[in-house]
C-alpha cells in the first residue's frame, strides 16, 4: 500500500534538492565544488535587522500567537514601503496580507482561488513552484513561452482563444527568474488591459524587486490604474535584505484575492513568529542602503562573470536586476549536456534552463551567489575548458 497521496507521489523530485544531493557527492570524493545553481544570497542579513529581531524576542507577548493575517507592525510597514517606494496606497487591513515567504504564499494562492480543472497562465521558463502548486491544487496550466527575441514578455496574441476563455489566472514574475529580465511599466500596464479584456486575475511575484543594477529601478504592476481591480502582487525580504531563512514576506493588492488565501492560510498555519514579522518591519521602512550595498556587490560579480562568459563566447547578455545571469549554451551542447560539463570538467553547478520549462533549452542559470575571489576561480576554470574549441 502506498502512503503518498496521488498528488505526491506524481510530484517530481523538487529540482534544487537534487543539486543539493550532486553537491554533497562530488564534495565527498574530495572535488571542490563551486555551487552557482541555487538561488540563495551569501551576503548576510543586515546587522539592524538582526538587532531589532533580538530586542523583539525578549519581548514575552511576542511569543504569542500573532494574528492569523499578520500582525499590524508588519502590514503597516508593508504600505508604508509601497507609499514611499511606488507611490501605491494600500489599507493595511483589506490589501496586505503576511506570508510565511513569498513561495508559500504562491503556493497556497493557487489553493485559495482555484477549483479543480481550472486553468492558470504561466510563465516559460518560470520558477518551478509555480506548475508545483497548480498541479498540487488540480488545476491545469498552459506555458507562456519567453523569448529573448520579444524581451522575455508574453506574446498574447499567440495565446488559443479557447484557452484565454478558460483562464481564471495568469502569474508574471519581473526581474525574472531565471531569466532575470527586467521590464517597464508599460509591460504591466498591458498585462492589466489583457486582465480586464479576458476576465482573469494577475499574480505578480516580485520577489527580486528591489535587486537591481545600472540604475534601474523596477515597477510595481499595481503602480498601473485600476491594477487592484485584477492583481496581487507577492513580495519577499528573502533576497532584497539577505533574509532567505526567515521565511518573511508579503502580498498585495486586490482585496477579494488576499481575503480568499487569508482565509485558506488562517486554516494552516498562525502566521510567522511575531519577533521575524516586527524585524522585518524595521527592514522594509529602513532607508534601503543596505540593499543598495549589497547590489553593489553582485553587480561587481555580474560584471566578472559576464566578461569571462564572452571571452569564451558564450552569447549573454548583462542583467539589471536579479541575482542571476541566463546564458545561452554554445555550439551543439544542450542546457543538460553544458551544465553537465561545467558539473564534471570544472566542478561548477549551474542550472540547466530546461528544468524551469520548455522555453529554458538553450540556457543555464548561473546564480551570483559567491564571492568575487570564487568568480575570479570560476573565471580560470572555465578558460582551461577550452570551450570554444567544442563548438568551432
Amino acid at each position: 500500500m502506498s502512503i503518498a497521496s496521488k498528488k505526491v507521489d506524481s510530484l517530481p523530485p523538487y529540482l534544487f534538492a537534487k543539486f543539493q544531493e550532486k553537491k554533497e557527492e562530488l564534495q565527498a570524493k574530495g572535488v571542490d565544488v563551486i555551487d552557482l545553481g541555487i538561488g540563495a544570497p551569501d551576503l548576510p542579513t543586515p546587522n539592524f535587522v538582526i538587532d531589532a529581531l533580538i530586542e523583539e524576542a525578549k519581548k514575552s507577548e511576542n511569543h504569542r500567537y500573532s494574528p492569523y493575517d499578520g500582525c499590524s507592525e508588519f502590514k503597516e510597514a508593508v504600505a508604508t514601503f509601497y507609499k514611499n517606494y511606488y507611490d501605491v496606497t494600500l489599507d493595511p487591513e483589506t490589501e496586505v496580507l503576511t506570508l510565511i515567504g513569498s513561495k508559500e504564499g504562491l503556493a497556497h494562492l493557487m489553493q485559495a482561488v482555484l477549483d479543480s480543472g481550472d486553468q492558470v497562465l504561466l510563465p516559460d521558463p518560470g520558477y518551478p513552484v509555480y506548475s508545483t502548486a497548480v498541479h498540487l491544487a488540480e488545476a491545469k496550466y498552459y506555458p507562456l513561452p519567453l523569448e529573448r527575441a520579444n524581451g522575455y514578455v508574453p506574446c498574447y496574441d499567440e495565446i488559443p482563444d479557447e484557452v484565454i476563455e478558460q483562464a481564471k489566472l495568469m502569474l508574471l514574475n519581473y526581474p525574472g527568474n531565471p531569466t532575470a529580465a527586467t521590464v517597464d511599466s508599460a509591460v504591466f500596464e498591458q498585462a492589466i488591459s489583457f486582465a480586464k479584456e479576458n476576465n482573469l486575475m494577475i499574480a505578480h511575484d516580485s520577489a527580486y524587486n528591489l535587486v537591481t543594477f545600472d540604475g534601474y529601478k523596477a515597477p510595481s504592476i499595481l503602480q498601473v490604474p485600476g491594477a487592484k481591480n485584477y492583481a496581487v502582487e507577492f513580495g519577499s525580504l528573502s533576497k532584497s535584505f539577505n533574509m532567505t531563512g526567515w521565511r518573511i514576506g508579503y502580498v498585495v493588492g486586490n482585496k477579494d484575492v488576499i481575503k480568499a488565501l487569508s482565509v485558506l492560510k488562517s486554516n494552516l498555519d498562525s502566521s510567522q513568529f511575531l519577533a521575524i514579522q516586527k524585524a522585518a518591519a524595521t527592514a522594509l521602512t529602513s532607508d534601503l542602503s543596505t540593499v543598495q550595498e549589497h547590489n553593489a556587490v553582485f553587480e561587481k560579480r555580474r560584471d566578472i562573470l559576464v566578461k569571462a562568459l564572452r571571452k569564451i563566447h558564450i552569447d549573454v547578455d548583462s542583467p539589471k536586476g536579479t541575482i542571476f545571469v541566463w546564458a545561452k549554451v554554445p555550439g551543439h551542447f544542450t542546457s543538460l549536456s553544458f551544465a553537465n560539463l561545467l558539473l564534471e570538467k570544472a566542478g561548477i553547478i549551474v542550472t540547466p534552463g530546461s528544468a524551469f520549462g520548455p522555453t529554458g533549452e538553450g540556457y543555464v542559470r548561473i546564480a551570483l551567489t559567491v564571492s568575487v575571489e570564487k568568480f575570479a576561480e570560476v573565471t580560470r576554470r572555465l578558460e582551461k575548458l577550452h570551450i570554444e574549441e567544442a563548438f568551432n
